[in-house]
């Protein structure tokens, strides 16, 4: 009873909105839905389903995925044909129409008859079309995201079968044939929320591959020096890595509607009320292309890298925060019972620029408050992590830089981590600021092995 008043509850208050239809070729059975956002996206999306299609029909019985196809009414008309076309060819594989028509689409046709041949329950959503688009204050990627997050809670709502999951994936995202079984495996042992191991494809041309490698070292650096740290937000935070329970999904209330970061902030909130797994055992691989589709974010680090001085991109923050993270977060563990200024008082011992930001953020303001409602150290504890999430902790890290320790050259960063937490295994040539692109890449390797 309790669940279903949340579902109905999140339905009336809370979900994108009924008005978008899917529009599937089987829906009966599932246990597991992947939703994958497209924007302008003909020439990606049917390569990503085609990688879908490779995994074994036994995987397809109890998966649909569902494609939001979307644009804004001030979406450029260029993004709107586009959309047009892809929602043309997603129609006569739904609806097992003849796809011989698109013949001279040689780009395409391979993977739309690698699609059309597998045993792949798909359906779409039109959020392009007149009078169906994503509103223009209601942000972008996040609400397309919703709009099919919200279908398939919808679906799945219906289904009997336990482990019921959605899955977050993105057009330009390739995936391992073995991706919906290992996901589905671990959701039956009772995950709630899980990232699953990424890589980003390799691109043919020499400064892009340098781009990319650049900007998953900085990736990989976050999440080390938050481990090192012993943060509970040491975690990545990609579209096309999430995998979530409908039971978590209801909890958090959904997707958010962000036009960026929709991950991030989604994520946040997940791992407020419960662990997140994470996936090694299959992998996805994000795109490496450029792009200026949202404010930050993979493609905008790609073109950004293309088109200045490629030189300022090889910039990683200070271990010494990392440090100073790893003794406030030791503090707070020690002291959850202490005032507000006894924790003022050693957090300056720690650093001086910490009180500064504890006493910027109102930390003695919420600290007093909690103290007066929260009755023991395991209520304190949660209401702490509440209050210092993964985007607190992002506003700590960056307040240091800004004040006192600027960003400092990547490997030199790299090098400095890794012997503070103790798997200095990489010989590092940091006379070198920024090393030969095959010694990158082998260090990107390292790096996928312990993030």
């Amino acid at each position: 009873m309790k669940k279903k008043s949340l579902f109905d509850d999140y339905l009336r208050n809370y979900s994108a909105g009924d008005k978008w239809k899917l529009i599937a070729n089987d829906v009966d059975n599932i246990s597991q839905v992947i939703v994958i956002p497209a924007y302008a996206e003909r020439e990606m999306l049917f390569r990503t389903l085609a990688s879908l299609a490779k995994n074994p029909p036994s995987s397809h019985e109890s998966s649909l995925v569902i494609c939001v196809i979307n644009n804004k009414d001030n979406s450029p008309a260029a993004v709107k044909e586009n959309n047009l076309q892809t929602i043309e060819y997603l129609d006569a594989l739904v609806r097992k129409k003849s796809i011989k028509i698109f013949k001279k689409e040689k780009e395409i046709i391979a993977h739309l008859m690698d699609v059309y041949d597998a045993r792949m329950k798909l359906g779409y959503i039109n959020a392009s079309s007149k009078g169906y688009e994503i509103p223009q204050n209601a942000g972008g990627v996040g609400m397309a995201r919703k709009i099919g997050m919200d279908t398939a809670l919808r679906l799945l709502s219906k289904s009997s079968v336990p482990g019921n999951m959605i899955l977050s994936l993105d057009a330009d995202t390739l995936v391992q044939n073995n991706y919906l079984s290992v996901i589905k495996n671990y959701f039956t042992r009772g995950v709630k929320t899980a990232i699953i191991a990424y890589e980003h494809q390799n691109p043919l041309n020499h400064m892009q591959q340098a781009a990319i490698c650049c900007y998953e070292i900085f990736l990989r650096y976050w999440v080390l020096g938050l481990k090192y740290a012993k943060s509970p937000w040491a975690f990545h935070s990609i579209g096309s890595t999430i995998a979530v329970s409908t039971e978590a999904y209801l909890a958090v209330r959904g997707m958010n509607k962000r036009e960026a970061g929709e991950d991030f902030y989604f994520l946040n909130k997940l791992a407020k009320i419960c662990k997140i797994d994470y996936i090694k055992e299959t992998c996805v691989y994000p795109s490496a292309r450029s792009s200026a589709r949202v404010p930050f974010g993979t493609g905008r680090r790609i073109q950004r890298f293309l088109a200045g001085d490629y030189r300022e991109e090889y910039y990683l923050y200070d271990p010494r925060i990392f440090l100073i993270l790893a003794d406030w977060l030791w503090l707070m563990n020690e002291m959850l019972i202490a005032k507000e200024n006894e924790i003022i008082i050693k957090a300056e011992l720690i650093h001086p620029i910490l009180k500064s930001f504890l006493e910027d953020s109102k930390f003695p303001l919420f600290w007093s408050v909690i103290r007066r409602v929260a009755k023991d150290k395991k209520t304190l504890a949660r209401h702490f992590n509440d209050w210092f999430d993964g985007f607190r902790t992002l506003k700590l890290i960056n307040y240091f830089t800004r004040e006192v320790y600027p960003q400092i050259n990547m490997f030199l960063a790299l090098e400095r981590i890794l012997a503070m937490s103790g798997m200095s295994v990489l010989k590092l040539n940091t006379s070198e600021k920024i090393p030969p692109l095959f010694e990158q890449m082998e260090i990107l390797r390292y790096l996928r092995t312990i993030t």
